[in-house]
């Protein structure tokens, strides 16, 4: 069938609007009718080759749509279902199975390497295969998705807000819930107050913290961090976010989250830390970058790192819990979102860039 996409053709060129190929659903496999979809900085790190997705791709992973048609073997969704897009997985290694999708076998093959999991392409240009990203490619009209990546969802929730708990918003929020899980009262910094940092401050606002810093260069996202439940806000570009946190708290946090990607934000994050705290790094760096931490800090005061991809979750799990948290008014991710139409995904990505546009939402129609 023909659809349109958002190609991306090679390293750092604006998404070009392109009528392409769509092949039919293989077995296990769904055709989608893509909604909205959120876009991501991990959409930009693979647009500017930071990580090798092969080009030309159809990016785009925070995808929200309706099931159009089901492959042969397909179960749990029919024809008219609502669904979110989340990451691929294999579903039959140690982690899959052992309810770690997130740190399956074969992620970064699935997700990033170009090919759905029989090794083919379902996109098309010109005969020419189109790299999948995520198991999903959703910056386009329509795509297709293996069965075991779709989350079923409630028809009474606008569909084009939920793309982006398939990533952005699920990795900040699980990491807080699914990971660091802080007791009622305790502290926790959260660095970089993008959408994976404010989900991350409301999740943390939702399960009862006690002081909840958020530290960002943008004076305007530390206003939305205030709104979402953030006791006090740092901007990092006049003071020194360690030395202020050690002020707040009176010797530093139970629990940080580096969530800005950002070489050297990692080493404020465990500074920052307290006796026994544990900081989450959940920002993605280029690959390859080093990062320097005391290690005598560490061992003395038995801090610790851990790193966390999609939140931990699974998202059959999580994501229905969101919504809920959502509908219940203590989840208010609606408050991040700016909606654009599909003609306009490259203002989207400058907006989002300049830190303009918190968690910018193309929409199909």
């Amino acid at each position: 069938m023909q659809m349109k996409a958002a190609v991306t053709h090679s390293k750092g060129e604006e998404f070009r609007i392109e009528t392409i190929q769509l092949d039919e659903p293989k077995s296990g496999e769904v055709l989608i009718r893509v909604v909205a979809s959120g876009i991501c900085h991990t959409d930009m790190i693979a647009r500017d080759q930071e990580y090798p997705v092969p080009l030309p791709a159809v990016l785009g992973h925070e995808g929200a749509g309706v099931v159009e048609k089901v492959g042969e073997g397909v179960t749990y969704v029919q024809p008219g279902d609502h669904v979110v897009l989340g990451f691929a997985h294999c579903g039959k290694c140690h982690y899959c199975l052992s309810g770690r999708p997130y740190v399956c076998e074969r992620f970064f093959e699935l997700n990033f390497l170009g090919n759905m999991e029989d090794g083919t392409k379902r996109h098309h240009c010109e005969e020419k295969g189109l790299s999948n990203f995520f198991g999903q490619s959703s910056f386009g009209t329509y795509t297709i998705v293996n069965e075991r990546n779709l989350v079923k969802v409630d028809k009474d929730v606008d569909l084009a807000l939920l793309g982006p708990l398939g990533c952005g918003i699920q990795t900040g929020s699980g990491t807080v819930i699914n990971r660091l899980k802080p007791e009622a009262g305790s502290s926790i910094a959260v660095f970089g107050a993008g959408a994976v940092g404010l989900s991350a401050i409301m999740a943390a606002n939702a399960i009862g913290c006690g002081t909840i810093i958020a530290v960002d260069v943008h004076a305007n996202r530390l206003e939305l961090a205030k709104e979402l439940g953030a006791t006090h806000v740092i901007n990092a570009r006049n003071v020194d976010p360690v030395e202020e946190i050690k002020k707040i708290t009176n010797g530093g946090v139970n629990y940080a989250a580096e969530t800005a990607g950002r070489p050297g934000v990692l080493r404020q994050a465990v500074d920052a830390l307290t006796f026994c705290g544990v900081v989450a790094q959940i920002g993605a760096p280029p690959l390859g970058t080093d990062e320097k931490i005391d290690t005598n800090d560490l061992l003395l005061l038995n801090k610790t790192i851990t790193g966390v991809v999609e939140g931990a979750c699974v998202p059959r799990i999580f994501i229905p819990q969101l919504i809920n948290l959502y509908k219940q008014g203590k989840f208010p991710m609606d408050k991040l979102v700016k909606f654009y139409r599909f003609d306009e995904i490259n203002q989207a990505v400058a907006d989002s860039h300049s830190g303009k546009t918190i968690k910018a939402i193309i929409k199909m129609d």
